[in-house]
């Protein structure tokens, strides 16, 4: 139930942010004098629709009737001019679509080489740049408010070094809990009990697992000071004059620290416990604001990073199959795989990421919907021809030769770029159906 659930909620934060993307198209393409024929949400065929009539600016139902009526105007005259301006009915249609998978911005004349009055194809150059960049700004502008109100309401720390502006952040740690200890292990020799909460190690605070199963391995062998808390029952004697006195026994927080000596190096483990540790939560109250934008341009910074890893491990995990050194080979083979294994598409996207982050809580899955809100602007800033960084590359290429972009090589261009794009969704999808089979 729970993985259905989080497919649900993962199926309408991608329909939400997509959405988001195109209504930026839709406010630049508006602002900049183009037509937009219809925006929808969601993917056609389509469920209900409206229609704005130009002359009296008010919205009436899109009778089903029409909808016919103007497929048959489509294709008797775009099998004669594709550049007739009744290609669509006259005002802008609003709809709601079955396939949830998104949402689209239809302008008037979306080629380059169109000239009609009012088309995409007509508007300036700085004009297109505004409505191609319209739907990154807005998903870059979606995360800023969803960490901003996170920021305020509880920001759950994912990243290193996090930002945050630390004059007014309050954050909120749970220590880490010893949830079992193996038999004979240094652990148990040492007095470290289930349900003991570890504080600090060599005197250091330790708030995540990670960072504890990381000490306990650049110190094997070494003797270690574990301070740890723990609730016990105490028994006190009650002071009375006449003895025996009476005694009460109550549960009680001790502290204590504990001398361990962890295993050597290539043991099967060093400490011999299980952990689990709790998310920390920091809140901001002035500076939500700051620590929204700060955090946007951080996970920013951190996806083209990433990107750009991506990238070198596939070039040079490719480039190493040709070398004769098979240590060479099987090391650009694990590089190879890291990219497999770094990318991840809409199935593993909805399949596996929202159901965990929906049982984490919701903090962490509007955490999670920041970040990728973030990583389709990203992604579309990129100059694949598909995308609207591409596309806006393309333009301005022929703008600084000063040569036309006709609607031939845009088409060729874009659609074989489009095509390659597919393939690699393709392929990423079944690399996510892999993972989720596992």
């Amino acid at each position: 139930m729970d993985i259905f659930i989080g497919i649900v909620i993962g199926l309408f934060v991608l329909m939400f942010l997509v959405t988001a993307h195109e209504f930026g198209h839709f406010l630049m393409a508006r602002r900049n004098g183009v037509r937009v024929l219809e925006f929808g949400i969601c993917f056609p065929p389509r469920a209900i629709a409206w229609i704005k009539d130009p002359k009296t600016n008010k919205w009436r139902r899109y009778k089903r009737s029409e909808w016919k009526q103007e497929k048959m105007t489509k294709t008797v005259i775009s099998s004669k001019d594709d550049s007739a301006d009744e290609l669509a009915p006259k005002g802008m249609i609003f709809s709601l679509n079955w396939l949830p998978i998104g949402g689209f911005c239809q302008m008037d004349g979306e080629s380059a080489a169109d000239t009609r009055e009012g088309t995409f194809g007509k508007a300036s150059y700085w004009s297109k740049t505004k409505i191609l960049f319209g739907g990154v700004i807005m998903n870059w502008l979606v995360a800023f408010v969803i960490l901003t109100i996170l920021a305020w309401a509880g920001m759950p720390e994912f990243l290193e070094n996090q930002f945050t502006v630390e004059t007014d952040t309050r954050t909120e740690r749970v220590p880490v809990q010893v949830t079992s200890v193996a038999e004979n292990s240094p652990a148990e020799k040492a007095g470290i009990k289930t349900n003991d909460l570890i504080l600090s190690v060599n005197g250091e605070e330790v708030w995540t697992a990670d960072t504890i199963a990381s000490f306990n391995e650049s110190h094997a062998g070494q003797e270690v000071t574990y301070k740890i808390s723990r609730e016990e029952w105490i028994t006190d004697a009650i002071e009375c004059i006449d003895p025996p006195c009476p005694t009460q026994t109550e549960l009680r927080e001790t502290t204590q620290e504990l001398a361990v000596t962890l295993n050597p190096a290539g043991s099967e483990y060093y400490l011999g416990v299980t952990m689990s540790s709790k998310q920390a939560i920091s809140y901001s109250t002035w500076s939500a604001p700051i620590v929204g934008a700060g955090l946007t341009l951080q996970v920013t910074g951190e996806t083209f990073k990433g990107v750009g890893v991506m990238l070198w491990n596939l070039i040079t995990g490719v480039g190493s199959q040709l070398s004769f050194d098979a240590e060479v080979r099987e090391n650009g083979q694990e590089a190879i795989s890291s990219v497999g294994d770094s990318v991840s598409g809409p199935v593993g996207i909805i399949g596996i990421l929202f159901p965990a982050f929906t049982s984490a809580g919701p903090a962490n899955l509007a955490f999670l919907a920041a970040i990728i809100s973030i990583s389709l602007a990203c992604m579309n800033v990129l100059p694949i021809p598909a995308l609207d960084g591409g596309r806006w590359l393309l333009i301005t290429i022929f703008k600084i030769r000063k040569k036309k972009l006709t609607k031939d090589i845009e088409e060729k261009i874009v659609s074989r770029a489009f095509m390659i794009l597919i393939a690699l969704i393709f392929i990423v999808t079944i690399l996510d159906i892999i993972r989720i089979a596992r």
